[in-house]
């Protein structure tokens, strides 16, 4: 939902509280960051895989949106104000095959989020560094966060670095971990789901 468009009770979905605040959930440490050791990928289903270092990732051309997120926990943050770069130029760089239906978010310490490429091919889809004009922090994915503002938010994977496009689909880590497939929060797609 874009911010103002509808009343409060029409933002937040079934069983969700507001917050102020934007509490910090993750499996595992907090992973370093090195700039000069960090790139970022786009592989698999692709005319033309890449590697971009962070100084050239940090180049592209950069958007600004404003959405509310929603986490499985049963929290919502409302008008979180997100830069970074949009996740379909990201997408655009490879050459998106026709055989690509889904991606594979891949992130440090071996986690990945599982989503269908139209969710990263929307205007909303966002690889974002910045939230409410300040750098994210490292406990919020610095130096980069998929943000996919439509799901729940585990699908919004932090410390992201690459993009794998696929022909099927295949669980991410939360998936295979009891979370449910879609994940869409108002549908109330929290847990498990039968895996068709």
């Amino acid at each position: 939902m874009i911010a103002g468009e509808n009343s409060m009770a029409d933002r937040i979905p079934p069983g969700q509280y507001q917050t102020e605040k934007w509490p910090v959930l993750h499996a595992g440490s907090i992973p370093r960051f090195d700039p000069a050791r960090w790139d970022f990928r786009i592989f698999g289903e692709v005319e033309a895989p890449v590697r971009l270092s962070y100084q050239e990732f940090r180049a592209l051309p950069r958007a600004e949106l404003t959405r509310d997120i929603h986490c499985v926990t049963a929290w919502s943050k409302l008008d979180v104000r997100f830069e970074g770069v949009p996740a379909k130029l990201v997408l655009g760089l490879a050459k998106v095959k026709p055989t690509a239906k889904f991606v594979m978010v891949h992130a440090e310490q071996g986690y990945e989020a599982n989503l269908p490429l139209e969710y990263l091919l929307a205007d909303d889809a966002l690889f974002a560094d910045r939230a409410d004009g300040k750098d994210l922090t490292p406990e919020h994915g610095w130096p980069l966060r998929l943000v996919v503002p439509r799901l729940y938010f585990w699908k919004s994977a932090k410390w992201v670095r690459g993009i794998e496009l696929m022909a099927k689909d295949r669980r991410g880590f939360w998936e295979r971990n009891g979370y449910h497939n879609h994940a869409d929060p108002w549908k109330e797609e929290r847990y498990s789901d039968p895996w068709s």
